[in-house]
């Protein structure tokens, strides 16, 4: 009886431990990208609406500067077994076109960035969805540190 009850424990701890072990868990905080990177990430972001924009319009890119960013939440997760960080927040924009200057307040982001391996360098993850049939792509693009 006494062997019993001690195996169903060691079996219960085994489970529980085999459990917890499954969930993934979460990259530290600490591993999260600084303002500069996170910066920097939005100018890709919007960079690449823009250039697809101008494209359309055959006018040239205009410049962006982009300022008074404010996160709201970070979430940590783990994407292709890498510290991952979901973002949210909001910045201000500046686009100087050629007869203009273009003022947005409180532009809203919601951006993946994700820490590479050897921890230098970041890329920005883009969820795609070609249909509402279709899984979701992640296409990735490296955030240049300059």
């Amino acid at each position: 009886m006494i062997i019993k009850r001690w195996l169903q424990r060691i079996l219960s701890v085994f489970f529980l431990l085999l459990l917890l072990g499954c969930n993934g868990g979460k990259p530290p905080i600490s591993l999260a990208p600084t303002g500069e990177w996170v910066k920097k990430a939005i100018a890709l972001q919007v960079r690449q609406s823009q250039e697809l924009l101008s494209e359309n319009l055959k006018v040239s890119n205009p410049d962006l500067k982009i300022s008074g960013i404010s996160i709201q939440k970070i979430e940590p997760l783990y994407m292709a077994h890498l510290p991952t960080f979901h973002i949210t927040g909001s910045y201000n924009l500046e686009i100087d076109l050629p007869n203009q200057k273009v003022k947005q307040k409180s532009n809203l982001f919601d951006i993946f960035l994700q820490r590479q391996k050897e921890g230098k360098t970041w890329r920005w993850l883009k969820k795609e969805i070609l249909n509402s049939e279709d899984k979701p792509i992640w296409k990735t693009y490296l955030v240049r540190p300059y």
